[in-house]
């Protein structure tokens, strides 16, 4: 036999090609040929192989010595062979490499002998491949992994709530995952912590007439209630356009830009503006006025030329808008406070009576403020306010005026309020109290937002805004929790309910709000008023306001009632998103049973019975395991469509499927006969957000960074600049590239050989990026970032960092991230005692780093895998500790950067390491990239039936222009993917 010359840079598209064509005609064996090349493989075992262990290998390897506990005597057939193609894929990759065996051994096998036991083994391994080819594997069922659960609690709360911030560090497989059976055991104190993350997420429920939501924070405390109620409407207020400077621009937009066919409505939405008052405005502007205010603001308006810069047009907007503000300020109407004698001024019928008389004034004209010509008036008195002394012209102006507070209020909501009954001015009042009524030392709040709600908001607007307000009555119970502020109130600091007739009527006594003993009260109440010489008017705001206050808690105890079968629907709708498909009738009647139980047995409140059986829910084995994973029985059977959904979900996501997804797949097409449905929503599915998911669980792991916002190696006395939000950047840059990659499409080459990068201000600060112009703390697209010396995956400081020591750089670390994680190649740990090199780098005297390992390849046990890690670690030589670009090093010394690799291949830096991997390596790197996709998607380590699929995926890759998408639909329209073993069904599905 002739020798076979091998690039050993080439070696794995080498073994891909022969499996790909021994695939082929092994497809096309038939009984007789398969026993044949059985055969003729057991043959080649004993006539070649047997004797090539015995001669070269078990000195080392054998009954007497067994160094790496490797022990080849023990493999006596083929069949061994075959029973270990782990342990056999491992002396491959050696003998490829040419370290096996060594060098020095005696006897020397010929090049001739070592590629034929090369060849014999990859003919084995496709021979066993084609017999299993496509099994799906064994797949143990397994608990969500912390990040699957925080995930899962997300999307079906929508709410980041993150439970398993305490829980400990998931273990990570083989491969550096941690979404394995084999890694992802329960325990009891797991399951102890799976309970008080179940209770913590059972305490952001909110129960609203409607249904259930979660707020944002736990919602158990009356406070918690208040601050997510009052947050909700005071976020839909300030979303509110209300800036008028941007309706008078729009306005001018419109009349010079419109288009045929368009209305001021559209021109509005485009703009992001309220449609139904843009209208009222642009009305109000196309009609001449000839006196008011609205004469005034029409000339200034219309004489804003077309041609003016738009930044021009802004500034006389917002002019203008100041000028009506300025206007109205002098309009707004001044309310007294009500007085009855022992009546506190800060009794809560007083104060709502006042709020109630300002917002229903927000839009009125307030004609005390006005002068009348002839009159001494401040200086300054606007020229609309002074009125003119002819009757029919006074009323003429009198009616542009009102017009015009109509059109422009005083406010269009009130979002906080002090006690204004102090007689406080505004701007001196107590600042942060939302929503409020304005109560001295008790809850309640006041609603004041007619102008918005009437000249802005559109019907579903409206709607929503009551709901919002609605809800915080409903969830927090404020009527009833602001009268019992009342009865303390009146006992307490106002003295007034004192007297004995008012004892039955006390915040302890809980019928105390009842409608009988509220009924009471305002007549004990309103006689005691009469009494001390009360008015119509204060009386009148005594009487309304135990009406009003009798009639919102009435409401809000009838809709909580009313409203418990809508939590139970939404209790079993949750179950459906948690379950991660629909329950079954059973299933539905259980959970019922058990909501009636904790009501009727253990007499919980209808609120705590939803929570406990929201908590169990949760601690089913329906959502705190993977039971799409879990079957029993003999053979395979293909994966149901929700048991796929959750699989595809758990693979791009690591979250639970929506319902899109689950509608797709249990639907009338079945996905298994139609790869197009699966494809179209795996297309989907990496263009929804969520597909941070696959950055961060798989990306990240591949490329052993997923904890590195725990990374504290770095000495911060030394590098004060690495604060926790550099590292927290550097973390994000490698996951911003790769989503971009994902959403766009993009290829998997550009990791490697793409000139761009994501950078928010604080690293690119640390880049040294200077020129660049951000807006808060966004992260911005740098299309070439190689004037800086980034760009890819290479100088991205997170790896660099990572892989350093604290005090210096460190080739062997940075060199071995790239052969073993970037490369796929197996480097073995180093041998004990070998000393390590000094800690500082500049407390080196003589010698540098790179000379250091120089003479640590000296040593023949070390170079075999220094010679492989040590040069491409030096390429990165120009980069310090923290990644940061240098041109020298900690002691002093020019940084070398001239690097020759294994191959002979020399280059400088980076760059030259991106030459280098890209012109001589890449194909390492795409099929060391299939096989950790393949090993995330599939949940488990890889077999060697398996390697059919993975040439599969470099075949698309290579017809794709290396785009990652159908690299990704090639997995799961796979058997691996679509089936599992177990004939039986653990969970039979509705």
């Amino acid at each position: 036999m002739s020798v076979i010359p091998f690039d050993f840079s080439a070696i794995p598209l080498f073994r891909s090609l022969l499996i790909l064509y021994a695939g082929l005609f092994c497809a096309q064996l038939s009984a007789a040929d398969e026993e044949q090349t059985r055969a003729a493989l057991n043959k080649k075992f004993d006539e070649r192989v047997a004797p090539y262990l015995k001669s070269f290998c078990m000195d080392c390897h054998g009954t007497d010595l067994q160094e790496a506990k490797l022990d080849l005597s023990l493999f006596k057939s083929t069949h061994d062979v075959s029973d270990a193609h782990g342990l056999w894929e491992i002396v491959l990759t050696r003998l490829e490499a040419g370290e096996m065996p060594p060098e020095d051994s005696e006897p020397v096998p010929s090049q001739e002998e070592t590629t034929e036991i090369i060849e014999w083994i990859h003919a084995l391994r496709t021979f066993d491949a084609n017999q299993n080819a496509g099994d799906p594997g064994v797949v143990l069922a397994r608990r969500l992994s912390n990040a699957e659960y925080n995930n899962s609690i997300r999307d079906i709360t929508k709410v980041d709530i993150r439970p398993t911030r305490s829980f400990p560090v998931d273990p990570a497989n083989e491969a550096g995952f941690d979404n394995s059976g084999e890694s992802l055991a329960m325990s009891p104190a797991l399951l102890k912590k799976y309970l008080e993350a179940a209770r913590e997420v059972s305490e952001h429920l909110v129960l609203s007439p409607s249904g259930l939501s979660f707020a944002p924070h736990p919602a158990i405390t009356d406070t918690d209630r208040d601050k997510y109620c009052v947050k909700r409407i005071v976020s839909f207020y300030k979303s509110q356009p209300t800036d008028l400077a941007d309706y008078f621009f729009a306005c001018w937009k419109f009349k010079f830009q419109q288009q045929a066919g368009s209305s001021i409505e559209d021109f509005a939405r485009q703009s992001g503006l309220s449609p139904k008052y843009t209208k009222t405005l642009w009305e109000l502007l196309s009609v001449d006025e000839e006196i008011g205010p609205v004469a005034t603001l029409q000339k200034r308006f219309h004489a804003i030329p077309q041609m003016a810069e738009e930044k021009v047009v802004r500034t006389e907007c917002q002019r203008i808008r100041d000028d009506i503000t300025h206007i109205r300020s002098q309009l707004v109407f001044k309310f007294d406070n009500l007085e009855i004698r022992e009546v506190h001024k800060g009794a809560q019928p007083f104060v709502l009576w006042k709020n109630e008389q300002y917002a229903t004034h927000r839009r009125k004209l307030n004609e005390n403020a006005l002068f009348q010509e002839g009159e001494t008036f401040p200086k300054g008195t606007p020229k609309e306010l002074i009125l003119p002394n002819d009757p029919e012209q006074k009323e003429r102006h009198l009616a542009k005026l009102r017009e015009f507070c109509s059109l422009f209020p005083d406010a269009f909501y009130i979002s906080e309020r002090g006690r204004d009954y102090l007689d406080v001015p505004k701007a001196q009042q107590e600042k942060g109290r939302l929503l409020s009524a304005g109560f001295h030392s008790m809850m309640g709040y006041f609603r004041d937002d007619s102008p918005l709600y009437e000249l802005m908001l559109s019907e579903q607007q409206q709607r929503e805004l009551d709901s919002l307000w609605e809800e915080l009555d409903f969830v927090a119970f404020a009527p009833k929790r602001q009268y019992e502020g009342f009865l303390w109130f009146e006992r307490t600091d106002s003295r007034y309910m004192r007297d004995p007739q008012f004892d039955f009527a006390r915040p302890e006594n809980k019928a105390s709000a009842s409608e009988a003993m509220i009924q009471k009260l305002s007549e004990v109440y309103l006689e005691k008023a009469k009494r001390n010489g009360g008015t119509d008017v204060p009386l009148k705001a005594i009487e309304d306001y135990f009406q009003n206050i009798n009639r919102q808690i009435r409401w809000v105890e009838s809709e909580r009632i009313k409203s418990e079968p809508a939590h139970l629907r939404d209790l079993l709708v949750f179950a459906n998103h948690a379950w991660r498909r629909k329950l079954s009738d059973p299933e539905r009647a259980d959970l019922t049973q058990f909501y009636q139980m904790l009501r009727n047995e253990e007499h919980l409140s209808h609120e705590d019975a939803v929570r406990h059986t929201m908590v169990t829910i949760l601690m089913s084995p329906h959502f705190l395991f993977r039971m799409d994973m879990a079957s029993t029985g003999e053979g395979t059977r293909p994966l149901t469509g929700t048991e796929l959904a959750s699989r595809l979900s758990y693979f791009l996501w690591s979250s639970t499927p929506d319902e899109k997804l689950i509608e797709a797949f249990t639907s009338s097409v079945d996905p298994h006969e139609n790869s197009k449905l699966v494809s179209q929503q795996v297309r989907r599915m990496l263009k929804d957000e969520k597909v941070e998911g696959l950055a961060y669980e798989f990306f990240a792991n591949w490329l052993d960074i997923r904890r590195f916002e725990e990374h504290n190696s770095v000495d911060r006395n030394r590098y004060p600049e690495f604060t926790n939000e550099l590292r927290a950047a550097m973390f994000e840059e490698p996951i911003h590239l790769f989503i971009s990659l994902i959403k766009n499409d993009g290829s998997l080459l550009e990791l490697l050989d793409t000139r761009s990068t994501f950078v928010n201000p604080v690293l690119a600060k640390h880049y040294g990026m200077d020129d660049l112009k951000f807006q808060g703390d966004e992260w911005i697209h740098l299309p070439d970032a190689t004037k800086y010396g980034r760009g890819g995956l290479l100088p991205m400081s997170v790896f660099l960092t990572k892989n350093s020591p604290g005090l210096r750089t460190s080739p062997v670390k940075r060199g071995n991230w790239v052969v073993r994680r970037l490369l796929g190649e197996r480097v073995p740990p180093p041998p004990p005692n070998i000393p390590e090199l000094p800690e500082d780098e500049s407390q080196l005297e003589d010698v540098s780093l790179r000379e250091l390992l120089a003479k640590h390849r000296d040593n023949k046990s070390c170079a075999s895998c220094h010679d492989k890690i040590d040069s491409i670690g030096l390429a990165f030589e120009g980069f310090g500790p923290v990644g940061e670009k240098r041109e020298q090093d900690l002691n002093g010394r020019t940084v070398e950067l001239d690097v020759v690799y294994p191959n002979g291949f020399k280059g400088e830096g980076v760059e030259g390491l991106h030459q280098y991997l890209t012109q001589h390596r890449q194909q390492e790197f795409i099929e060391n990239f299939c096989r950790k996709l393949l090993t995330f998607a599939l949940g488990r380590r890889l077999t060697l039936s398996d390697e059919g699929l993975i040439v599969k995926m470099q075949e698309q890759l290579q017809t794709n222009d290396y785009r990652i998408a159908p690299v990704i639909e090639t997995i799961v329209i796979s058997p691996q993917f679509l089936t599992k073993h177990g004939g039986e069904f653990l969970v039979r599905e509705p």
